[in-house]
């Protein structure tokens, strides 16, 4: 169960979303806020592996990328996804100063997640 604004219940009906996120707990939370908001989650991939296989393979409309998997960079995830043209948003503790310079234009959705942000991110998706 997530603290969702009731009026965004569904909004993002029918998106298809990869979540990368190495903390299963975290990871659970945004699946169920996910749904809640009436996407459909691919994943999580809890590790790099299958975030790179899913990045590849999955019929995606977006994607949330923690950038620390385990301790390694999300940045291969990352650059699949921009040659398949999909948008992403990165999710970090460390805002734009943790990625590469070539990431800092992209969304960044800083911890503790603000749940009305990601909607707001991921609505320009549709």
């Amino acid at each position: 169960m997530t603290n969702l604004d009731p009026k965004n219940a569904g909004v993002l009906q029918g998106l298809r979303i990869l979540i990368v996120e190495d903390e299963a707990m975290i990871a659970s939370y945004l699946e169920d806020a996910l749904t809640d908001l009436g996407c459909e989650v691919i994943g999580p991939a809890l590790n790099l592996k299958d975030a790179l296989r899913l990045a590849r393979e999955e019929a995606i409309d977006g994607a949330g990328l923690d950038v620390n998997i385990a301790g390694e960079k999300v940045y291969a995830v990352a650059d699949i996804l921009a040659e398949r043209g999909l948008p992403f948003v990165f999710m970090t503790g460390y805002g734009k100063a943790g990625l590469r310079e070539s990431d800092r234009d992209r969304p960044v959705l800083q911890k503790p997640y603000n749940l009305e942000r990601l909607v707001e991110i991921m609505t320009q998706w549709r």
